[in-house]
């Protein structure tokens, strides 16, 4: 940045002639222009941009909501059928508890010992004097 300064700063004719208007004019006809293939690739760039945008949104707004709620009511129904499951089973003190269950080396560092941390009473069941 400071060498271009400095040319600029020792060459003042230069830069009064890129300013003067017939080249600026003639500067930016050529960059407006139409016809340059650049100009023409950031169009299509633009107008290709334009319209994933648009789809995108498109899909943001419509699908995903109906994804959503079609998931939700599939989850819905498999968690009710997972709990009429349940409520046909034995309940937990009647159920067989196998050694390979609840296996303990040492007791947990809270609650009782006995219970992980991610216990549920309701799911989940422990008898120690009880395994085969």
């Amino acid at each position: 940045m400071l060498f271009q300064r400095s040319i600029l700063r020792a060459t003042p004719g230069l830069t009064a002639q890129l300013r003067s208007p017939v080249i600026r004019s003639t500067i930016q006809r050529r960059l407006a222009s139409t016809e340059n293939q650049f100009i023409k690739e950031r169009q299509a760039v633009e107008e290709h941009a334009a319209a994933t945008a648009d789809l995108w949104r498109k899909i943001s707004l419509y699908f995903v909501p109906a994804a959503l709620l079609a998931a939700g009511v599939n989850a819905y129904y498999l968690w009710n059928e997972h709990w009429e499951h349940w409520s046909h089973m034995p309940p937990l003190e009647e159920r067989t508890e196998y050694p390979y269950q609840n296996i303990r080396t040492k007791n947990y560092p809270w609650g009782n010992g006995d219970k992980t941390i991610f216990w549920n009473d309701s799911v989940n069941y422990h008898n120690k004097d009880k395994t085969t």
